[in-house]
């Protein structure tokens, strides 16, 4: 694999973001596969990983969009274990756009984790990389991601009708577009970890 600098976001004593390296691999795919059951309702790529080997292929091509100024995707260690995956999609520079997506393993929910990352990714894109606009689409019936973009203030834009093919079940349901515009640095700049943690 290309030499790449390491990235690391810090968010707090608990919990930190690090750019996903060749050795992420095997932990990866051993998350995704304890996880496999929870994590099939509702993410499409989740029958796609089924070996070490796919879990490298994932990081290396998430290595290369870092590379490339692309986008990235980060590893989440929740008390020195990897906990999930939180990252930026394609950006759009001309227009100063980008969108999140994240998982997190069953055995994490429910400490505030994946709250407390994507506030420190849609910092990360207002404040370092001076964009204009934040989205992130959830799945209609996935109560439990979307309740993380409405927590951290995000506006919902719209559905996508038939958005997503979700193979538990043989649906397509909609997807629920939620968007966060530049009044972040306002609208929670009073929001403390403690908050964040208990929501």
């Amino acid at each position: 694999m290309e030499k790449k600098p390491r990235f690391i976001v810090p968010v707090d004593d608990d919990l930190e973001l690090r750019l996903l390296e060749e050795a992420d691999a095997t932990a990866l795919f051993q998350l995704v596969e304890s996880s496999r059951g929870y994590l099939r309702e509702w993410l499409p790529w989740v029958d796609y990983e089924t070996s070490i080997e796919d879990s490298w292929s994932f990081v290396k091509r998430s290595v290369q969009s870092y590379l490339d100024n692309e986008g990235f995707n980060l590893g989440i260690h929740y008390q020195g274990r990897l906990a999930g995956v939180i990252g930026f999609h394609t950006v759009n520079w001309p227009n100063r756009q980008v969108e999140i997506g994240y998982w997190l393993g069953a055995d994490f929910q429910g400490h505030g984790v994946m709250t407390r990352a994507c506030r420190t990714m849609v910092d990360y894109a207002f404040r370092k990389l001076q964009l204009n606009r934040v989205t992130i689409l959830c799945a209609t019936g996935n109560r439990r991601s979307r309740a993380i973009p409405e927590r951290l203030h995000f506006t919902q834009e719209g559905v996508l009708r038939d958005g997503e093919w979700l193979y538990a079940g043989g649906n397509i349901v909609g997807s629920v577009v939620l968007c966060l515009v530049f009044v972040w640095l306002g609208s929670l700049a009073a929001m403390t970890i403690n908050q964040l943690k208990g929501a």
